[in-house]
């Protein structure tokens, strides 16, 4: 096997870049061209002796380890995953390697208790999305040890999933502030300006004029994107607005409860943590149902489900894949197949994923948050259906990105969003619109130009 022309370019990049930020997205083999680019700066370049990778635990676990024994040209580079029991992970770290992969989880652990030496001279930061929070502990110990960093690489398909502002804290990693500021509090001074507040205290800010192409240029020197619909041969992706409504009478109970909610919130200032809870519950009425105090289940409609099921039988006996959010929803949902005899199966270990592969599954049901990174469906079918949606533009995309990505071989994948109308549903939608256009333009600006 050999790499791509795209790759190879992305290879040169990390090897003549110290700091290097590639925007790569789903498919495009982020990982064996960062192992290529390790193993030349180690074996031919001399510049690297011991490596660190920081990723998601099951990509940590599993698949960084099984991309250099896919390849023969890796052959040399000797590897160590740390991860496991506390007692696992010091063996594994102190065991002889060249490269030591950890999951994001026990960053902090590693730098501040586990007593090994941080003398790591290169790190890539695998989803680097991941320390988008400049608060997180995973970012302030990681900052700590960047100044012994000699070279860094961050990694991702969604750079900026919730906006501009997640950059600065990506790049404060990356370079130490050198391009977007030191500071959070100079960044948003310069590049936004406050949008939604309640007196002082202010919950969310907007990007001043032009302060988009601004951030793209500061950063545009170390950074490279890439889009798999320039470089992989990718089906058509049509996406779906499935609306149903609701009658006078679920109406007058979906208004109800939120004008309960939203009067039970008066009196206190509406902070994130309420307002998160109020959306919450939102979306969980316009699913059908809303769970109560002592978690038990109130029905408020079955117009998703009537809609699932029209949705099912309009395709015809191909296999359809099932995004829900809730519990409730999961097991409404499982109910009403139960009653119309329709076969399905959760997707939840590698058994049922092999099931689902193998067509042997009509439908199955996934939840968003375990359909991350390096989870293969696409040979199981070509139809998704979001039953409820996120608000998490990165687990949207990723979980799109199980079915439409290289490897389908279907000529189309149709996404379907099943929207309650007038609901928190349609917010939600454009919303995550909002967001990609923001991401789109970010990955359009530094968009690697391959015949410079």
């Amino acid at each position: 096997m050999e790499l791509h022309d795209y790759q190879k370019y992305a290879v040169r990049f990390i090897e003549e870049h110290p700091i290097a930020a590639l925007f790569l997205d789903m498919g495009l083999g982020k990982t064996i061209t960062t192992l290529t680019a390790i193993h030349n700066l180690m074996f031919d370049l001399f510049a690297v002796r011991k490596v660190l990778i920081i990723a998601p635990l099951r990509v940590a676990r599993d698949t960084w380890a099984a991309e250099i024994e896919k390849w023969e040209h890796l052959k040399d580079l000797r590897y160590s995953v740390a991860v496991g029991t506390e007692e696992e992970r010091l063996a594994a770290l102190n065991a002889p390697a060249d490269l030591y992969i950890i999951n994001r989880e026990n960053v902090q652990w590693l730098i501040d208790e586990s007593g090994i030496p941080f003398d790591y001279d290169m790190v890539v930061i695998d989803e680097l999305s991941s320390f988008k929070s400049y608060q997180a502990k995973r970012f302030r110990t990681l900052l700590k040890v960047r100044p012994g960093i000699k070279r860094i690489v961050g990694l991702t398909g969604t750079p900026s999933s919730n906006g501009l502002m997640d950059l600065w804290a990506e790049f404060r990693i990356l370079d130490m502030g050198k391009r977007l500021g030191r500071f959070i509090t100079h960044y948003r001074n310069t590049f936004f300006r406050p949008d939604k507040r309640n007196g002082q205290v202010v919950f969310s800010y907007k990007p001043l004029p032009g302060a988009e192409e601004q951030i793209y240029d500061a950063i545009s020197d170390i950074t490279i994107s890439m889009k798999a619909v320039d470089h992989l041969d990718m089906p058509e992706c049509v996406h779906n607005d499935a609306i149903v409504m609701l009658s006078e009478t679920e109406r007058k109970a979906y208004d109800a409860m939120k004008q309960d909610l939203v009067i039970s919130l008066k009196g206190e200032e509406i902070d994130a943590g309420n307002a998160a809870a109020l959306a919450n519950k939102l979306s969980q009425m316009a699913n059908g149902a809303v769970y109560g105090e002592d978690k038990r289940v109130f029905q408020i409609h079955d117009r998703k489900l009537d809609m699932l099921e029209d949705l099912i039988e309009a395709a015809n006996g191909k296999p359809v894949l099932v995004a829900y959010w809730f519990k409730h929803d999961l097991e409404r949902i499982s109910e009403r197949l139960h009653k119309r005899y329709i076969p399905f199966g959760l997707l939840d270990d590698s058994d049922s994923i092999r099931r689902w592969n193998s067509g042997e599954l009509p439908v199955a049901l996934i939840h968003p948050a375990s359909a991350g990174h390096g989870l293969n469906l696409q040979a199981g079918g070509s139809t998704l259906i979001w039953f409820g949606l996120t608000w998490s533009l990165e687990l949207y995309q990723q979980t799109n990105a199980r079915l439409w990505r290289q490897g389908q071989t279907a000529d189309t994948v149709v996404i379907h969003h099943i929207i309650a109308k007038d609901t928190i549903d349609e917010r939600i939608m454009t919303a995550l619109r909002k967001k990609e256009k923001t991401q789109t333009a970010l990955i359009d600006a530094v968009k690697a130009d391959l015949e410079g």
